[in-house]
């Protein structure tokens, strides 16, 4: 399908998706594991019920939607995010905000160019998981991308990951939890000072229970997840090192969405990982992202 032009899909795409009945909006999925692109919706403007129930159904199916052509303000942005819940404030901004420096605080500006040391999201991770109450899901708004091509996102279900483990592994994880530890990423990875109080920590279990669809999740990652508490460092290194390959090495599990000018991605943080591809240096990519706030994940 060319970049623009929208079809309508019937009810009933794959297998477990079946309850699927859109009317205002249509669905036609990247993959039948993860991901679809949503068309026929204006997030610049007020959307109506309707609208909102079914992207919400589309949301609990694919946990990956992307929304193309949408000419977005801040406001627009943030109205969309918060018919979700309250609007998260990301670590960088809440420090930055101290000093008055940001402008917005819910509003993460995502951008890379020819002076860049790092990009956002570059390793395999669920966002901001060293909070104790980690976002549900997360809006990425796209603006400008690079002239040659190149800056994907990938994603990776890790629903599809947990149910493709073992038995034995399944029942053995299910008991386990795991520390996220936010310098891991933020200094070790993005060689960022720590702020005064320290960059946040938290344990979460390693496989949880999704809220809305109940599905159980391996929520262990490598931008942020340090080790698995109840083992010796040992275990916890081969044990976390196994499930991180295994989240990341297959890619059946995955979807990939490229970016044009005005594309707007909501992904589910408790049902995906995602890695951002910077392969298009010293090229530039610009995009605004709000984070909606989660719960505390429960096992």
């Amino acid at each position: 399908m060319e970049h623009g032009e929208q079809k309508a899909v019937a009810p009933g795409i794959g297998p477990d998706k079946k309850w699927l009945a859109p009317r205002t909006i249509t669905i036609d999925p990247l993959t039948p594991v993860v991901g679809a692109e949503i068309g026929g919706i204006d997030l610049s403007k007020p959307i109506s019920t309707q609208q909102l129930t079914e992207v919400r159904d589309a949301f609990n199916a694919y946990h990956v939607l992307v929304f193309r052509d949408q000419v977005l303000t801040s406001e627009d942005h943030k109205r969309f995010g918060r018919l979700f819940g309250r609007l998260h404030v990301h670590p960088y901004n809440a420090e930055k905000a101290k000093v008055g420096g940001t402008p917005d605080p819910e509003i993460y500006v995502v951008k890379a160019d020819q002076s860049s040391r790092y990009v956002s999201g570059e390793v395999w991770h669920s966002d901001v998981t060293c909070d104790p109450e980690p976002p549900m899901g997360s809006m990425l708004h796209i603006t400008k991308t690079p002239e040659i091509g190149g800056g994907d996102t990938c994603f990776i279900s890790a629903i599809r990951a947990y149910e493709t483990l073992s038995p034995v592994m399944q029942e053995f994880v299910r008991g386990l939890t795991a520390t996220h530890d936010g310098s891991k990423l933020y200094v070790g990875a993005h060689g960022n000072s720590p702020p005064p109080g320290g960059w946040p920590q938290a344990t979460h279990p390693v496989v949880i229970r999704h809220p809305d669809n109940g599905k159980q999740v391996l929520f262990v990652n490598r931008g942020f997840t340090t080790r698995i508490n109840e083992l010796s460092p040992e275990e916890s290194a081969a044990l976390l090192e196994l499930l991180l390959r295994h989240l990341e090495g297959r890619v059946e599990f995955q979807c990939r969405v490229r970016w044009y000018a005005n594309t707007l991605t909501f992904w589910d943080n408790r049902a995906v990982q995602h890695h951002s591809v910077w392969d298009y240096f010293p090229y530039s990519r610009y995009g605004r992202r709000v984070s909606i706030l989660g719960t505390r994940p429960q096992a």
